[in-house]
């Protein structure tokens, strides 16, 4: 018994020691397996010199960096995990859902003819690359939309302007269409509320496509929405 009062005191001078040394609670329980609450019993009245509390904020702050970081590395791991294992499961698109795909695109990003501009021809806007990517895919193979008959326009913030050729080197290798097709460039002012982080090296601004003489199409384009629709609902 009295080696056991023994061989507990001297593990309390010990972990006082240590303390008075600056180090952690997690630190000293390495060195001394003893309970945490009896560690803080057994060190409440033990003081440390400001340097010494300031190294065991760091500590502190470094160790909830780490956590932060392993947190997010397994939440970006779960979500590469979760979009690989969806991705699977899309297979093969048919011409047919291709089809389907650039109608419901058209619905959600294209212009729609309307009362106040009857005549309304095909165009869809977006900075999206591979969304237009799939829409120009669309017009050609699910359409027939002849390269000769597709135009595009370029709507970028001024402040960009001495960018304009990386730009149209971009949406070039986008479309695979040559550079002489991007004769059209708008420059949007800037708005004090948009002087903001998107205008950044990866931005290349908003591509617009029209299609000649297409008002027709545009309208055929409104009564599949109507039909897709119909067959939804």
């Amino acid at each position: 018994m009295n080696a056991v009062r023994l061989s507990y005191g001297l593990s309390k001078e010990e972990a006082v020691a240590l303390r008075k040394q600056g180090l952690s609670y997690s630190e000293i329980l390495k060195h001394i397996p003893v309970a945490k609450s009896t560690l803080s019993l057994w060190l409440r009245s033990v003081g440390l010199s400001r340097r010494q509390k300031q190294r065991l904020t760091e500590k502190k702050l470094a160790s909830m960096r780490r956590g932060a970081i392993a947190k997010r590395n397994q939440r970006i791991e779960i979500a590469s995990s979760i979009k690989s294992e969806a991705k699977r499961e899309v297979a093969k698109i048919s011409d047919r859902e291709l089809w389907l795909i650039g109608v419901a695109l058209y619905w959600a990003e294209g212009s729609k003819e309307k009362e106040h501009n009857i005549g309304q021809g095909v165009i869809f806007s977006n900075s999206d690359f591979s969304m237009i990517k799939v829409f120009l895919k669309w017009l050609k193979e699910s359409i027939k939309i002849g390269e000769e008959n597709i135009k595009y326009e370029i709507y970028i913030h001024e402040n960009l302007r001495d960018e304009v050729r990386k730009v149209k080197q971009y949406w070039s290798m986008v479309t695979n269409a040559p550079l002489k097709e991007f004769k059209r460039i708008y420059f949007k002012k800037n708005k004090i509320s948009t002087k903001r982080k998107n205008i950044a090296e990866n931005y290349y601004g908003q591509l617009r496509i029209r299609v000649n003489k297409s008002t027709n199409l545009n309208r055929k384009i409104a009564g599949w929405i109507e039909g897709m629709i119909q067959s939804i609902l």
